[in-house]
């Protein structure tokens, strides 16, 4: 009996704790470029791109602000969250960058009835904090570029990239993130336009 008053005791003091005010979360969101109409241009390429969904381990999935020493441990911060997740925000990013940059007829996302003549796959695989000295904020992106017709893949490009943290709190690990969300997704459009300036006419 004894034994079984003190776990209830114990299950009660967890209960009227846990009852107390709960800590906030805060929501971080990445910066999206501006104009996503882009601006006009007298002859663009006659290209429709369809940008499908960025795909990433179930982490990246989620809203949560992923971190990981450097032996690779990773976990995630409780009350620091992304708006988005990562993968849906680089999307976006990306939709942004190539639509704003007008070198296209059309930029879109990939859906069911879209018809494009090319589709942007990619894969997400490190969006993190990495703790050490100094901190540092990695981005790892594979991105393919493929035909519509022919399935074929016409285009590839690896980014990875470490961005310094320049501060000690979550805000400051964000900034950097985002940073280097922002350079990866401006050296992926880059990329593309060169692929389609040096592709043989037919």
């Amino acid at each position: 009996m004894t034994k079984k008053f003190v776990w209830i005791l114990a299950l009660a003091a967890g209960f009227f704790t846990g009852c107390g005010a709960a800590r906030p979360s805060k929501f971080y969101e990445l910066t999206i470029p501006g104009d996503s109409t882009g601006p006009a241009q007298s002859n663009p390429l006659p290209i429709t791109l369809l940008l499908g969904p960025l795909r990433a381990a179930h982490m990246y999935r989620e809203d949560s602000i992923v971190f990981s020493s450097s032996a690779e441990t990773m976990g995630t911060y409780q009350y620091q969250k992304w708006a988005e997740p990562p993968n849906e925000m680089l999307v976006e990013m990306l939709l942004r960058e190539l639509r704003a940059s007008g070198k296209y007829r059309a930029v879109d996302y990939l859906r069911s009835n879209s018809r494009g003549d090319y589709i942007l796959y990619g894969r997400l695989y490190d969006f993190k904090e990495i703790s050490g000295t100094p901190v540092l904020a990695r981005v790892t992106v594979d991105a393919e570029l493929r035909e519509s017709k022919s399935g074929a893949t016409v285009w590839t490009h690896y980014y990875s990239h470490d961005e310094p943290v320049t501060g000690k709190d979550i805000s400051a690990v964000v900034a950097a993130l985002d940073r280097n969300a922002l350079r990866g997704m401006a050296e992926i459009r880059s990329s593309l336009e060169q692929y389609f300036s040096n592709r043989p006419s037919n």
